[in-house]
């Protein structure tokens, strides 16, 4: 399950550590197996095997295996809700990024997080690493981010070095905020549909060309929730 193409073919997916493992389990992810090399962990995982630390390291993607590895079924589509404001990820590429986005979309209460078809695969062992459980609770699609800011009526704020300050912008109550490529930013056909354009003004040195997109992805939404 370490490759997306087995993932999608089995429909299943692969998670390590206990903290993630138990917050799939509270949150109703149905498991297909789970794994643990220690017997006193399966007081707390009653439904875990136990194998021997080597088989474990063997079914682990990390070099340091935690010790609890599960493997779940991928999760049904959540029901459309009414959110009031949508994250869109225009190709974000790096795991750790959208993993950390995924976490800050469930600590900011942003139910919906669309991504382009050429980002990374939210089910990648290091993205749900970095959701730490999150993954569970907010729902992620994958389409044309084209069509789908096409359709929308809410306004579509995008997220450039050149746009007008974040501290200084009129939002209002619900939105989409569209976030970039690591090293290209928003893509020039999705640039095309972005209503304004923000940025999050830069008081140190010159020195440094940009922020992390899941670092201006944090600042963003605190300040989107301070309105």
């Amino acid at each position: 399950m370490k490759q997306k193409k087995y993932r999608s073919q089995h429909g299943l997916f692969v998670v390590e550590g206990e903290k993630v493992v138990r917050e799939l389990i509270e949150a109703a992810v149905k498991p297909f197996g789970l794994f643990v090399d220690e017997p006193e962990l399966l007081k707390q995982f009653d439904q875990a095997k136990l194998v021997s630390a080597q088989v474990l390291k063997q079914m682990s993607s990390l070099t340091r295996p935690s010790g609890v590895l599960g493997v779940f079924h991928m999760m049904e589509p959540k029901d459309k809700v009414k959110a009031d404001w949508t994250v869109v990820l225009d190709a974000v590429r790096d795991p750790g990024n959208l993993g950390t986005i995924i976490r800050l979309c469930d600590w900011f209460g942003i139910s919906e997080l669309v991504c382009s078809t050429d980002t990374v695969d939210c089910y990648n062992p290091k993205v749900l690493q970095a959701t730490m459980g999150s993954i569970a609770r907010v729902s992620v699609s994958y389409t044309d981010v084209v069509d789908y800011l096409t359709q929308t009526e809410r306004p579509v704020y995008g997220a450039y070095m050149d746009g007008a300050s974040i501290y200084h912008s009129n939002l209002g109550k619900n939105g989409i905020l569209v976030m970039g490529n690591e090293a290209n930013g928003i893509s020039e056909k999705v640039g095309k549909l972005i209503a304004e354009r923000i940025s999050i003004p830069q008081f140190g040195g010159v020195t440094t060309e940009s922020l992390n997109v899941a670092t201006a992805t944090a600042i963003l939404l605190n300040e989107i929730r301070r309105e």
